[in-house]
């Protein structure tokens, strides 16, 4: 078999795109494994799931509420499902993600709505989040979370 220059060109043009594509598709991978972990996230809230939270969240947790209230990881998901409110809906409105190395800075639109389980009441929030992930191992944790009243 001969190989001639043009083979060889060819051959390392495909090499070279195929490393170029591997950091966008991993990149890609990572965008979605943190897309879902943020669904599963949202899903747990309304749920008021502790194992699910706690699944989700970095033993490192820095959790800070648009009141200014800023919790670890065990005061948040004690708080979130002590059974004091209930929500009625979240709904995480344009997400974006984006992947820095172990790292995935993800904002959105909160529009959230609970009722209170002493009186009833139901409380609206439109907010503003900034959750920061970290790849621990093989999955993402929610490492901490900051919250803007809009």
């Amino acid at each position: 078999m001969t190989i001639n220059r043009r083979d060889l060109a060819l051959s390392t043009l495909a090499v070279s795109a195929l490393a170029f594509a591997t950091p966008a598709l991993a990149a890609s991978a990572d965008e979605d494994a943190v897309a879902k972990r943020v669904e599963a996230f949202r899903l747990a809230q309304i749920a008021a799931d502790p194992k699910a939270l706690g699944a989700l969240c970095a033993e490192e947790l820095s959790y800070s509420h648009s009141s200014g209230k800023v919790e670890d990881k065990a005061t948040f998901i004690a708080n979130a499902t002590d059974g004091k409110s209930k929500f009625l809906s979240i709904e995480y409105k344009e997400p974006t993600i984006k992947v820095v190395g172990p790292a995935a800075i993800v904002r959105f639109h909160w529009l959230g709505e609970q009722e209170m389980a002493a009186d009833g009441k139901k409380v609206s929030t439109n907010l503003h989040i900034l959750m920061n992930w970290q790849k621990q191992g093989d999955e993402w944790k929610l490492l901490s979370r900051a919250a803007t009243k809009l």
